[in-house]
Order: structure tokens, then C-alpha cells, then sequence
């Protein structure tokens, strides 16, 4: 199975719904995140699956906290996306 196509780097807009792997294939996690867009804002959010497709892209179910949005599922980009400790420092 092959995902869809998105530029890379992109942050979907917040609240977009669609495409998702099959569930069986993802791995649940609880993992803050701090979100970077491209205007310059930031937030915290969550990732609570990962999912790796058959090229080797790492995909991220992502929600950025306090928007009211639901989680989606977009391509992860560490230069967007940084993963924070999720406890211990």
C-alpha cells in the first residue's frame, strides 16, 4: 500500500478528516509533540499512532491540542514536528 501523495513538511490544516492506514497496521502511542507552522506559530499537540508505509515513510497520527480539532493522519516531519519527552527528564 502505497499513501497518498502531500508535499513534503506539510501540516494539513487543523481538522481535516480522510485518508488512515489500516488500523491493524499502526502503532498506538502517547507522544507530545510541538507543532510548527509555517506563518510562525507553534503548538503543543499529540501523536497517537505511527504507521510506516511500504516506501519507508513514516506517517503520524497527529492533534494539536486546544483547537478543538481531531486527530489526523499526516506524513511526519521532524522539522515540523518535534517529539517532546513524554516523562522523566
Amino acid at each position: 500500500m502505497h499513501a497518498p501523495q502531500e508535499q513534503p513538511g506539510a501540516v494539513r490544516p487543523v481538522g481535516t478528516t480522510g485518508w488512515s492506514p489500516p488500523e491493524q497496521e499502526t502503532r498506538p502511542v502517547f507522544q507530545p509533540v510541538e507543532v510548527r507552522f509555517e506563518d510562525g506559530r507553534w503548538a503543543v499537540g499529540r501523536i497517537n499512532a505511527w504507521w510506516e508505509a511500504a516506501d519507508g515513510r513514516l506517517w503520524c497520527r497527529l492533534r494539536v491540542m486546544g483547537d478543538g480539532s481531531s486527530a489526523h493522519w499526516q506524513p511526519y516531519d521532524p522539522d515540523r514536528v518535534t517529539l517532546l519527552p513524554s516523562h522523566g527528564i
